[in-house]
């Protein structure tokens, strides 16, 4: 990407801390391996244990907001 990233589009911050939007992720085209909140490639590059945490910490939020939902 060698595009000026642009704040509240493609990153935001978060306890001082610089965090990447699913948009972001998905216009670099693949998982960084860094287990990104947002990652959209449900953390592919991640070594494990860390990536099946991830994607059991990510199933359970998606199970909170969408009960939120109905």
């Amino acid at each position: 990407m060698s595009r000026q990233m642009i704040e509240n589009i493609d990153f935001y911050y978060e306890g001082g801390y610089m965090v990447l939007t699913e948009k972001y992720h998905i216009e670099k085209g693949f998982c960084c391996g860094n287990g990104c909140r947002h990652c959209p490639y449900n953390f592919e590059n991640v070594p494990e244990p860390k990536r099946s945490e991830l994607l059991l910490k990510k199933e359970a939020i998606n199970n909170i907001t969408s009960w939120d939902k109905k």
